[in-house]
């Protein structure tokens, strides 16, 4: 496996969110040092509409070229969808490249070599009446926090029979505003209090699939 690893970076080589003008720099590590082995300008957040921004990220992927860490100083929506669909691993951290690639590769190694852990039950959401559901995942990983909020309900978001979803949880997702969008279900969040998210997931006025 190739050393590499991709950041989205602005001008002054601090990492940026994806919604900002900047350009992806792939660092290769060789002979003990992170080296730029190739960089393109990109700047998605300027793009008016999905259709576009998905080809913006199809531009982006391809000049990647198999390189699947990926970081940004913040990533969410279309852009984090498709990265992650893409098989990337995708980590949101601000700063320099140089203070930050070598934690990223030893977390990503010591993730590949960590054995699975013992099977467990997943929760599901409760049904509280006919099509609506609802889940707390905020209570759900105060009990156990191996348990990941895409865990729990990413299969139930895309394939599950339901009109509309409740879920509390202690911060909103970055995959799940990027599921609903890509699936086109509407997505609304509201704060509860301090460390505290509802957000409702609903199907359009067809209901449920």
């Amino acid at each position: 496996m190739a050393r590499e690893i991709a950041v989205f970076q602005n001008a002054e080589g601090v990492s940026a969110s994806l919604g900002e003008r900047g350009k992806v720099a792939v660092y290769r590590r060789a002979g003990g040092s992170w080296d730029v082995g190739r960089e393109k300008e990109f700047s998605i957040g300027t793009v008016k509409g999905i259709r576009e921004l998905r080809l913006g990220m199809s531009d982006m992927l391809q000049f990647l070229a198999g390189c699947k860490i990926f970081v940004a100083r913040s990533a969410a929506g279309v852009p984090y969808f498709e990265l992650e669909k893409a098989g990337c691993s995708v980590w949101e951290i601000a700063g320099r490249p140089e203070e930050f690639l070598d934690q990223v590769w030893e977390n990503e190694e010591s993730e590949r070599s960590t054995p699975p852990e013992a099977t467990f039950a997943i929760p599901v959401p409760a049904e509280i009446s006919p099509g609506n559901y609802y889940i707390s995942i905020k209570e759900i990983q105060e009990k156990n926090a191996d348990i990941s909020s895409k865990q729990v309900l990413q299969q139930f978001v895309r394939h599950g029979c339901y009109s509309s979803l409740v879920v509390v949880c202690s911060h909103v997702p970055p995959w799940m505003e990027a599921e609903t969008t890509a699936n086109g279900l509407t997505f609304e969040t509201e704060r509860l209090g301090r460390s505290e998210f509802m957000v409702r997931i609903a199907r359009g006025p067809e209901g449920r699939r």
